[in-house]
């Protein structure tokens, strides 16, 4: 049995009852290790000492910690922590609350100054998002952009969609989500339900339901025995009726710990705690020593997991800043929009105040509003919004929404948005500043590490007696090493989608137009070879003869190389996004590609004219791979099957499919660590972000075999 490394929801639920007992303590200091788990240090009037730790890493957990348990703190706090010391040294923790039935909670602290909101992700990925009085994120432990919701630095904090919370949820939509289920009992309270497995089948095992009936075969009395069963979970955990325990395998082993006895786990040995707090103290603490979660690490420090910590900052920060001018550039212009239609503001201001210091409704001002925008009166037509609970009035000014408040003068409403352009501008100034910070903490580890290697680069690529290692090291199982060392040197192509051909030539491609572009006037030389897929949407491709920095020399490309390149041009084209399986991709020369286009024609940008004949690769396939090279580098390559394969120590290959972009690099991912003894080297060198990068845009799946 896997031990357990994340938390339930039922879990949550259990805690957020326990962590509200250490309300009011202060805070004295926060701590990050290994930038995924969060300590806060505080003190309490009655208790002394608390310690709070957040995981958000390949373990997800949150919960106050024996203070001998307590790791020593890092020599030097990174950014993220020092940030949040200077927001919450001296501040109350005010509580903890679970957001709906989700694996988030919401810690809150207050201080005279300003209040404070650490949100803990433990779910997915994992993250932890610090925010503002108004739920703005200052900064988070991982960026996330997505349709469905936003986390980064100067945005709103986006929570992920509503789902159902089966602890609150009425019998009559209790079977409803039932009858709509078209599995069995465990699976529909499982997903449809979100309980998730273990706590699907303890419902079932309660309510004495066979956990693998058929749906269509449940009935009122099925329902109403599993509704009851929920009924009872939740009357614990709203009371705090808790009686934990860390249960074992039979070689002593923990495996998991839960706020109650479970029948599920009846069969395994428990040990019995008096709070949920203690048992998951003991229980992770065991954890991180069992015998079988291998130590893995060499005497080299990890300085590539530092170095892309800290890039991760860097780029997090320059996304902040761009957003700081964004929004300060929005606030002067709604304040230069007012003083533009200065006499049409001062007219619905007017009007509105008049209306309020005669109390008339806000209802009635609104509706008198619409009556004048349908006369034509400019000013009631400006009018697009009326928010009642604040007292203001939004205007429509050429395009530009500016919300006023009515209360004050045109000169006011306008000195406000400067004030507020101002105040974004120095937080701007702020993270300029620690950005510097954070590119000279970069520059200190990369020097570091160019200073270790320099130091071991004998023993690494001799024997001793000046010859190499080429025959150890084409050997090795790198699969079943316990520890496999990550050496990750920087190249110039790796701002572009990349590969080497079987024939070791490299090739580059374009994600976007602006990379378009700057493929074709800065990298692009005369021997080189240009592709593009015959398809809108694609990327510009080279197959380059030589470096940027090598002498110029005419090569004759193997046909093995053309193939791969044509292939590349093709599965990153707008071919794999439609679904298709195959299509075509033409060669040029580098003078026949050109920007400048026939008299009255356009060029967008990242698109070129081609002249002269092509040479066309008919109906490629549409087919990519991605695995981890282990030497002579440690990385995740991708491109053909045929390129990637023999240089990987492990693949997988891919076909359009039905997985989003992300989902499929999360399952390579999944897949990788399985296959290498040491997956803390997945975790470092081919986390899903990075194996992302070398997937098609669109869906795929994994081809077995």
């Amino acid at each position: 049995m896997d031990a357990k490394r994340e938390l339930t929801s039922v879990d949550l639920a259990a805690l957020v009852a326990e962590l509200g007992r250490y309300e009011g303590a202060k805070v004295d200091k926060v701590y990050l290790y290994d930038d995924d788990l969060l300590r806060f240090r505080m003190r309490d009037f009655d208790r002394g000492r608390v310690e709070l730790l957040i995981e958000v890493g390949e373990v997800k957990r949150a919960h106050v910690a024996d203070p001998e348990r307590v790791a020593d703190a890092p020599e030097r706090p990174p950014n993220f922590a020092m940030m949040l010391r200077n927001r919450l040294s001296g501040a109350d923790f005010a509580g903890v609350s679970q957001y709906e039935f989700d694996r988030i909670l919401r810690f809150e602290f207050e201080r005279d100054d300003e209040d404070t909101t650490v949100v803990a992700e433990l779910f997915g990925q994992g993250n932890a998002a610090v925010l503002d009085e108004s739920g703005e994120v200052v900064r988070s432990l991982e960026t996330v952009r997505l349709k469905s919701r936003t986390v980064a630095p100067g945005s709103q904090y986006g929570f992920p969609d509503s789902r159902v919370h089966p602890l609150s949820i009425g019998y009559d939509a209790f079977v409803r989500r039932m009858d709509e289920s078209n599995t069995d009992v465990v699976r529909t309270l499982a997903t449809q339900l979100n309980f998730g497995g273990l706590y699907g089948e303890e419902v079932c095992a309660r309510a004495g339901v066979e956990k693998t009936l058929d749906i269509a075969d449940a009935g009122e009395n099925e329902y109403e025995a599993l509704y009851d069963a929920i009924g009872r979970i939740a009357d614990r955990l709203e009371t705090g009726d808790v009686d934990p325990r860390v249960y074992l395998d039979d070689e002593d082993r923990v495996v998991d710990v839960t706020p109650f006895p479970l029948e599920e786990r009846a069969d395994l040995s428990a040990d019995g705690f008096d709070s949920f707090n203690a048992a998951l103290d003991d229980y992770f603490d065991r954890l991180e020593r069992d015998p079988d979660e291998e130590a893995t690490g060499t005497d080299r420090p990890d300085f590539e997991a530092e170095v892309a910590k800290q890039q991760r900052i860097i780029e997090q920060q320059e996304n902040a800043i761009e957003g700081f001018e964004e929004q300060a550039a929005a606030e002067r212009d709604r304040a230069e929009a007012l003083y533009a239609n200065y006499d049409l503001v001062d007219e619905v201001i007017s009007t509105v105040r008049a209306a309020r210091e005669e109390s008339v409704p806000w209802d009635d001002i609104e509706t008198t509003l619409a009556e004048g925008a349908e006369r034509g009166i400019p000013a009631a037509e400006a009018v697009v919004d009326i928010d009642a609970a604040e007292g203001t009035v939004t205007v429509n000014l050429d395009g530009t929404r500016v919300t006023v408040d009515p209360s004050t003068g045109v000169e006011k409403n306008a000195d406000r948005l400067y004030t507020e352009a101002k105040r974004v501008e120095e937080k701007k100034e702020g993270a300029l500043e620690a950005i510097e910070n954070t590119r000279e903490e970069l520059a200190a580890v990369k020097r570091r590490r160019d200073e270790w290697e320099a130091v071991d680069a004998d023993d690494e690529t001799e024997n001793g007696d000046g010859t190499e290692n080429d025959d150890e090291t084409e050997n090795v199982d790198w699969l079943s090493r316990s520890s496999v060392p990550i050496k990750q040197p920087e190249h110039w192509y790796e701002e572009f989608r990349w590969f080497h051909t079987s024939d070791g030539f490299l090739v580059i491609g374009g994600r976007n137009a602006d990379e378009n572009e700057a493929i074709v006037k800065k990298y692009m030389e005369r021997n080189d070879r240009f592709f593009h897929a015959q398809a809108h949407g694609g990327p510009v491709t080279l197959l380059k003869a030589t470096g940027p920095s090598e002498k110029a020399r005419d090569v004759d490309f193997p046909d093995s190389s053309l193939r791969e390149a044509a292939q590349f041009a093709v599965s990153y084209s707008s071919v794999w996004k439609d679904g298709r399986f195959a299509g075509d991709a033409y060669m040029v020369d580098p003078d026949q590609v050109s920007k400048t286009p026939e008299s009255g024609e356009y060029i967008e940008k990242g698109g070129f004219v081609i002249r002269g004949d092509r040479t066309y690769f008919r109906d490629v396939g549409a087919s990519a791979a991605v695995g981890i090279q282990c030497e002579p580098e440690t990385r995740v390559i991708g491109g053909p099957a045929s390129a990637v394969e023999p240089r990987a120590a492990t693949s997988l290959r891919l076909e359009p499919g039905k997985f989003a972009q992300n989902d499929a690099a999360k399952r390579c991912y999944r897949r990788f660590k399985k296959r290498f003894a040491d997956d803390s080297f997945v975790r470092k060198v081919a986390s899903p972000d990075r194996i992302q990068e070398f997937l098609p845009a669109g869906r795929s799946s994994i081809v077995e075999g």
